[in-house]
């Protein structure tokens, strides 16, 4: 095929971006839900030995075609399941467990909580932004309604229809409706009321690769409070031909705190930094890679001690939906 690859995991996730690449529409159908279904699978076992930085510019540029493709995929998603839901004629929020990937956010917010509550010093933050909320803003709706209970939650997205569809999901629910609000800007342009937030997340998906991914955590760096947090979606091994990298060099102007790579069906690494104070320099990449490793080992070692309590939580949320 000429992508100067024979590892046989890479050859089929080249197969599949080919076949995904030729369909006419990403919507959810049959054949796209069954391609995306074989990608996921194919990417989420660990493989030490794939490192899509280390491979050559074909399959460079084939990762770059493919993630955009299952950005494009995964907003058709939300955007047809966020429209079945508002159809609910009670609260819709009752009835989330419909959209099939709901388990996997409850435990990626739980973890991502988990890792919030580590680095917060017992605070609790007042506003959190989420940048690239979507129209099934599932990240801010579980963390304020079982995690933040009083936190004010911002939702950023440059599409008017996700944020339209998104904020009728939350419109008839007497809590959420009161603490969630939504945002149609590109964040580029958001400037002053980005240091009005303790906490911001970014979404994988905003800015799909990696020039544009720097240019964001640029201008977030630049305008974020100091001593603010900022949580982001990072992938590794397979599964960063689904979703961009954030490496800890690419945090420049923060203090990067952990980084979180899962192992289980939750896709998404987890890394979160904290916005420098003043004139204080981020440590030497090779200081603060050697911390890191140790961090992360460590949070490894606390997160797998969780993992029952993680499933345990899920559980008790799905029972409670059903």
């Amino acid at each position: 095929m000429g992508y100067c690859q024979d590892d046989k995991l890479v050859n089929t996730i080249c197969d599949l971006y080919e076949k995904i690449s030729k369909l006419e529409s990403l919507k959810p159908c049959e054949d796209v839900d069954t391609l995306f279904k074989q990608l996921v699978s194919t990417c989420i076992p660990p493989n030490p030995n794939i490192d899509v930085t280390k491979m050559c510019e074909s399959i460079q540029e084939m990762r770059s075609n493919l993630i955009k493709l299952c950005g494009h995929a995964e907003g058709h998603l939300e955007h047809h399941f966020s429209s079945i839901l508002t159809l609910f004629e009670d609260n819709p929020l009752h009835h989330l467990n419909v959209f099939p990937y709901y388990n996997n956010y409850l435990k990626l917010s739980k973890l991502e909580f988990d890792l919030l509550e580590q680095n917060l010093n017992g605070s609790v933050p007042k506003t959190v932004a989420f940048i690239g909320s979507g129209p099934l803003p599932l990240t801010s709706i579980v963390l304020a309604s079982f995690h933040l209970k009083d936190s004010i939650f911002h939702n950023f997205d440059v599409d008017p229809s996700a944020n339209s569809v998104a904020a009728r999901l939350v419109s008839s629910d007497p809590d959420l409706s009161q603490r969630m609000f939504f945002h149609t800007v590109d964040v580029m342009d958001v400037t002053e009321s980005l240091k009005d937030f303790d906490v911001v997340f970014l979404a994988a998906l905003v800015g799909m690769d990696k020039q544009e991914k720097i240019k964001v955590i640029e201008h977030l760096e630049k305008h974020m409070s100091p001593g603010a947090l900022l949580m982001l979606r990072s992938a590794h091994g397979p599964r960063a031909f689904l979703y961009p990298i954030v490496e800890p060099c690419d945090l420049q102007g923060f203090q990067v705190l952990s980084v979180y790579h899962p192992t289980d069906e939750v896709i998404n690494s987890v890394v979160i930094s904290r916005k420098l104070v003043g004139d204080v320099v981020n440590h030497d990449h090779m200081d603060q890679a050697s911390e890191l490793a140790c961090n992360c080992s460590q949070i490894h070692a606390i997160m797998n001690k969780k993992k029952s309590i993680v499933e345990e939580f899920t559980g008790s949320i799905e029972e409670q939906l059903s």
